[in-house]
């Protein structure tokens, strides 16, 4: 692990330039995605000729449902692609993987996730940001999209303040320095250098080494230009467990680093206290129900707004996908800080 700032010869990216093929290693974590994996491998190695001389590896987390079987038909259509186990089963793991055995000449590391959709020339686009902008991490913004009715208005209100609290890389449309983002390309001596994710997350290992990344002296710039779409969560019970996972990884990242909560990730957990609160104290006065019930007014009002402004029902749906996001993330939050690391 790094101890101290990384100096200025150890800066990524000291000769700006667009980057080669040769440079490249690309990884897929990929736990039973039979039905997104070939897709995923396909549009990543179409389009720019450089993509030839990348090195693809799918790190597999023990898959039953027939991935492996699909990755190994498609080594035999690209040579520079290569399937690896990945016992730990975790993305986190998957990604350390591939950049410990990331072949010689590689010092471009990209992460692809096998569920997302990617635009063409997507894995030299970030390749070429992070070789002419001397930074250590390219992040990207995602754009949500939906099929559902509910996964569209999931989608529909997770991009906008009231979703995801006005994260820059939650379909930000400004290029620049960020302390966070969706992770998209890494220097990788830089990556190996800081001791690469932290495995022992299961979620939010790109939120902890990012600020680890920031402590070393590291810069992420996020490239507005480069935009890849997402599908949410389509249903409420997958959503609330995504974002109560999600609480969970942000506080072990607080209390190992020994951060703060900044003043707007605190708004949801003291929106999930104030409602307990205003429902407990409910059978002494009947003013307590002003807590509760003002977010529940918000939340309709969210609502119906975004159904006037996609001109569909699905919008309804807003509401009660941000109260999902909001008190599963609060409580998953509160839960680790409570119980310590």
């Amino acid at each position: 692990m790094l101890n101290r700032p990384i100096t200025e010869a150890e800066v990524p990216g000291s000769q700006p330039r667009a980057a080669t093929g040769r440079d490249v290693v690309v990884v897929i974590p990929t736990l039973n995605e039979v039905a997104h994996v070939e897709t995923c491998v396909r549009s990543l190695l179409k389009g720019d000729e450089r993509l030839r001389d990348i090195e693809l590896i799918v790190a597999d987390g023990g898959s039953r449902d027939g991935t492996q079987a699909i990755v190994q038909h498609l080594c035999g259509e690209f040579p520079n692609l290569r399937l690896v186990d990945n016992p730990q089963r975790l993305q986190s793991a998957a990604v350390n993987l591939a950049a410990r055995g990331a072949g010689i000449g590689r010092h471009i590391l990209v992460r692809c996730d096998a569920h997302a959709i990617y635009p063409a020339n997507y894995v030299m686009s970030v390749a070429d940001s992070l070789a002419r902008r001397n930074v250590a991490s390219v992040v990207v913004p995602m754009d949500a999209e939906g099929e559902s009715c509910f996964q569209k208005a999931n989608a529909w209100i997770v991009d906008t303040p009231l979703g995801s609290g006005g994260s820059a890389h939650r379909g930000g449309r400004k290029s620049g320095f960020v302390d966070h983002g969706h992770h998209a390309a890494f220097e990788l001596k830089t990556f190996l250098h800081l001791g690469g994710y932290d495995e022992t997350f299961s979620h939010n290992e790109d939120a902890e080494y990012d600020t680890r990344l920031r402590k070393a002296g590291g810069r992420i710039f996020m490239d507005a230009d480069i935009r890849l779409t997402y599908l949410p969560r389509a249903s409420m019970g997958a959503l609330a467990r995504q974002y109560f996972n999600y609480g969970k990884g942000r506080a072990r990242t607080l209390m190992k680093h020994g951060e703060r909560p900044r003043p707007r990730q605190m708004i949801p957990p003291m929106t999930l206290i104030a409602c307990i609160l205003g429902l407990l104290l409910t059978p002494l006065t009947p003013w307590a129900l002003i807590l509760p019930g003002g977010y529940l007014a918000a939340l309709a009002a969210a609502s119906v707004a975004v159904a006037v402004k996609k001109r569909s029902i699905c919008g309804l749906f807003a509401g009660p996908a941000s109260a999902i996001m909001h008190m599963s993330w609060s409580a998953g939050l509160l839960r680790q800080l409570l119980r310590g690391r």
